[in-house]
Order: C-alpha cells, then structure tokens, then sequence
C-alpha cells in the first residue's frame, strides 16, 4: 500500500511544533503574509507551487529529512569565505560599535540560555543584561544566568581582541564566570560520571578530561583551509567530553565562536527555535563522525551572524 501523503496543512503544523514558531512568525520565515499563510492552514488556499517547494524545504529541514549536497554546502562556505575576505577585522567591528556589540550579546545570551531550558523571553533578556532589571516573576537563577553568559562573552571578545590563544585556561576561566553564584564546581572540571539527558551517548572517563580538552584545544591552533570543518569538529568533540558538571552546551557554544571569529568569521547565531535540528545534527556529528549537517547548520547560523554585522533584520 502506498504511503500516504502529507496535506500542506500537516507538515506546517509539524514544522510549528518542531520550530515553536507562531503563525506570524513562520509566515515570515516562509516568506508571505499571514492572510495567505492563514489560507493554507484552514485549508480555504493552496500555495503556489513556489512556495510548495519552500514549504517542503523547511519540513524536510526541521524534520532532520534534509539531504545536504556537497556542492550546496561548499557553495556557503564560500560564501563565508567571500564574507569574511570582505572585513578585515570582525571582532574590531564587534567592539566599535556599540549596536552591533550589543546585538551579537542579546542573541548569543537569549538563544543559548534558552537551549538550556531557560523561561526568559528575549524582551525579558534584554531587560536583565542592559537596564539591569530585576525581575520578580522570574527566578533568580534563570536571571543570574543571563548576566553570567554576558559577562562570559565580553571576556571573550577581550581576551580575543589581546591575540589570546583559545586554550584550557580560557575554557576554565569561561565556566567559572558562567556557573559563578550557581554551582559549586564553578571553574572545575566534574569529578564523576555523567550522562547526557536524552541520548545515548557516553562522556570521557572523568580521569581524562584534563588530558583530552588540551588535546582538543591544540586542534584550535592548527591552521587549515576548512574554518567549518574545523569548528564543528571542535564543537562535537567537546560536548562528547562533557568536561564540566553543568553548562557544557553554553561552554561549548562559546569556544565555537571563538574558533569562528579567531579566523575572521561572523558568531554563530544559534536560533533556540532550531535547538531540535541542532543537537539532532550534533549528535550524528559525535555517533556516525559525520559532520556534514552540522557543518551547513553552522554555516547558517554564521550567516546570520553576518546579517548583524550588516544591521539587517534577522
């Protein structure tokens, strides 16, 4: 018996689910007015077949479906490449100019945070990390987090901005600002086993993580062509290692930019509406050692970090 096939109506509603997109906001994504989009979803229109296409790219996309091709994947790192040619210095830029500063700190804080489970909007976010606010309706965690993380990164980009290498100093430094006034092991490398929620997955014997992040962080140093490659490398490595007793996503997050922008790339812009495609890609990257949908998720991510350098509506 043949399979049936999906109705547009049921693969938009799964891409909401999946992306926890609103209406509104998954109208725009696709690139209509919420009229015609409201149209498709009770059924009363169907989508030109353009925008059928684009519609099943991005189910295909967010249900993991997606097929990458090479060619569609070298053709983004050089547009990358293109990119980063074009600016000669990304941090610099970062630093000079206080907009794009504190774009580049309101996303990488609110999506990174979020991943984790974090209850705060992006409004909320804003409020706590430039006006200093309190808010009481949230918890004191989930605030001191968001402060933690922006502090984290402005260490960061200084520590970049001095020609400071990425190494197991900086790593540890990053956790101890990160987990400050939150856990005990602020700065520390766990002690004991853990395991990753969700998959099944085993983390280094807590008795090598010394040994392998110094050995990962020497990678980071290396000079090769591919910055993507490298860096999605890096990044699945690290979460396997799973060094730290908490806030080894954010970490992690952190240095992959690092890498990024230590070769004249735009941050990666992690949006936490695509967390489920993230760590789906992440750990095929860390079971199957391939990378490749890492890698164009990566990309993406990296691009819209360009569109922030462009101050373009992301």
């Amino acid at each position: 018996m043949a399979e049936k096939q999906l109705t547009v109506k049921q693969k938009l509603e799964i891409i909401q689910k999946r992306t926890g997109l609103s209406q509104t906001k998954l109208a725009e994504k696709i690139g209509v007015s919420f009229v015609a989009f409201n149209g498709w979803w009770t059924e009363k229109s169907v989508p030109r077949a353009k925008t059928r296409l684009a519609i099943e790219d991005l189910f295909l996309e967010v249900t993991g479906q997606k097929i990458i091709s090479e060619k569609e994947l070298s053709e983004k790192k050089e547009m990358l490449l293109q990119k980063s040619a074009s600016r000669k210095n990304i941090l610099g830029e970062i630093l000079s100019n206080p907009d794009i500063h504190d774009r580049f700190v309101l996303n990488l804080t609110y999506n990174s945070n979020k991943m984790e489970g974090s209850t705060l909007t992006e409004q909320d976010t804003a409020a706590i990390l430039f006006d200093n606010v309190a808010l009481p309706d949230k918890s004191l965690t989930e605030q001191l987090e968001a402060k933690n993380h922006q502090t984290a990164l402005v260490f960061l980009f200084d520590h970049l901005a001095k020609k400071e290498k990425i190494n197991e100093d900086l790593i540890v430094k990053l956790h101890s600002i990160l987990m400050s006034g939150i856990h005990p092991d602020a700065g520390r490398y766990r002690s004991h086993a853990v395991r990753i929620l969700g998959v099944d997955l085993p983390t280094a014997n807590y008795l090598s993580v010394p040994k392998l992040v110094s050995e990962l962080v020497s990678v980071a140093g290396k000079h090769v062509k591919d910055i993507i490659e490298l860096s999605s490398f890096m990044h699945a490595s690290f979460e396997k290692i799973h060094p730290f007793s908490d806030g080894n996503g954010r970490i992690g997050r952190l240095i992959l930019n690092a890498v990024l922008l230590e070769n004249n790339f735009a941050p990666a812009v992690m949006e936490e509406t695509q967390k489920r495609l993230y760590y789906a890609y992440l750990y095929e990257a860390q079971t199957k050692n391939d990378t490749t949908r890492l890698q164009n998720f990566l990309c993406d991510a990296s691009l819209k970090g360009f569109k922030i350098l462009d101050r373009e509506d992301l």
